[in-house]
C-alpha cells in the first residue's frame, strides 16, 4: 500500500484497512482543521486504488473485515468511481462487513439518492460527516461550506439509502458567545437527521489554524473544561432521536459520555454531572500534534 501525507482515520476504524483514495480534502477551508492544510486536493487513479486493495490482499489475506478509505471527503468521487473500487474490495476481501468514507455534507449533497442507494448496494456501509454544529452562525463563523438545513439534507438522504450516518459534534467550538445556540441547534440537527452515531470530539485549538489566531487576538474564547460539559450536557437534554448512539471516542474529551437517546439520557447527565465534581486542574487538554 502507498500513502501520500498524514493519513488521518476515525477512532472507530482503528482496525480497518486503510486505503488511500483521495489526497486532502476538496474543500479544505474549515477555520478549526489543520489536517490537510499543505496539500493540493486530488483524486488517485482507480488502478493506483485497485493495486493497493491486491497489495492488500497479498499482505494480510482475504481476511479483511472492515476498509476505510481516505483522505476527506472520498464520497466526492464519481459515483461510478466508488462502486468499482467498492466492487474490488468485495471481491477481494469476501469476509468484509463494512466500508466507510469521510463525506460531509456538501459533498454528499452532491449526490441524488439513486447514487447513493448504487453506493449502498456496492458495500458502502456508513459515512462519517464532520457536521460539527448545527448552528448556522458558527457554521459561517468557521467556513464549514454548508448550513444546517444543507447538513439535514444531506443526513436525510443517507438515512433514506440505508447508509450509516456517523455525525460529529464539535465540543466548544462555538466559543463562550455561542455555546448555548451552537448546543441547541446541534441538537435540533440531530433530531431532524436521527442518525447511527453521534459522535463527540472536544475542540482542541491547534496553532496552525485561523481559528489559534482568532484565539490569540481574543474574539475566540475556549471553554474551560467544566464549561465543555456543561455544554454536552445542554446537548444531550434536547435530543429526540431514536436509537442514535452518543460516543465519546476521543482522547480530546474530558468525560465519558456513552449512550443511546433516549433511554441512557439519566445515565449520560449523571455521569456528566459527577464529572463536574472533579475540579478543573485535573484536566488536561491533550497536545493537538499528537492526536
Amino acid at each position: 500500500m502507498r500513502y501520500e501525507g498524514t493519513i488521518y482515520r476515525p477512532p472507530s476504524e482503528a482496525n480497518s484497512l486503510l486505503i488511500q483514495a483521495t489526497i486532502g480534502c476538496p474543500h479544505n477551508k474549515c477555520t478549526f482543521c489543520a489536517m490537510y492544510k499543505s496539500t493540493r486536493f486530488r483524486i488517485r487513479s482507480i488502478e493506483d486504488i485497485k493495486e493497493d486493495l491486491h497489495a492488500a490482499k497479498n499482505y494480510y489475506g482475504e481476511f479483511i473485515n472492515t476498509i476505510f478509505f481516505p483522505d476527506g471527503n472520498t464520497i466526492i468521487m464519481r459515483t461510478n468511481q466508488l462502486i468499482e473500487i467498492f466492487s474490488c474490495a468485495r471481491e477481494l476481501f469476501p469476509h468484509l462487513k463494512r466500508i466507510t468514507v469521510y463525506g460531509s455534507a456538501r459533498f454528499v449533497n452532491l449526490k441524488s439518492i439513486e447514487d447513493l442507494q448504487k453506493l449502498k448496494n456496492a458495500g458502502l456501509s456508513r459515512v462519517h460527516m464532520g457536521m460539527e454544529s448545527g448552528d448556522d452562525v458558527v457554521l459561517e463563523r468557521i467556513k464549514k461550506g454548508s448550513t444546517s438545513a444543507e447538513i439535514i439534507e444531506a443526513g436525510k438522504k443517507l438515512k433514506l439509502a440505508g447508509i450509516e450516518t456517523s455525525e460529529y459534534y464539535l465540543v466548544g467550538i462555538g466559543g463562550r458567545d455561542r455555546s448555548r445556540e451552537h448546543a441547541l441547534n446541534s441538537a435540533r440537527v440531530l433530531n431532524a437527521i436521527n442518525p447511527d452515531f453521534i459522535r463527540l470530539r472536544t475542540l482542541v485549538l491547534d496553532p496552525r489554524t485561523p481559528l489559534y489566531k482568532e484565539y490569540q487576538e481574543g474574539s475566540f474564547e475556549l471553554l474551560s473544561p467544566h464549561e465543555a460539559m456543561r455544554e454536552i450536557r445542554l446537548l444531550i437534554e434536547n435530543l429526540e432521536c431514536d436509537k442514535s448512539l452518543i460516543v465519546s471516542d476521543h482522547i480530546s474529551n474530558f468525560c465519558n459520555v456513552h449512550g443511546l437517546i433516549p433511554e441512557d439520557r439519566a445515565a449520560m447527565l449523571k455521569t456528566i454531572d459527577q464529572s463536574l465534581q472533579i475540579a478543573e486542574s485535573h484536566f488536561q487538554r491533550p497536545d493537538p500534534y499528537h492526536l
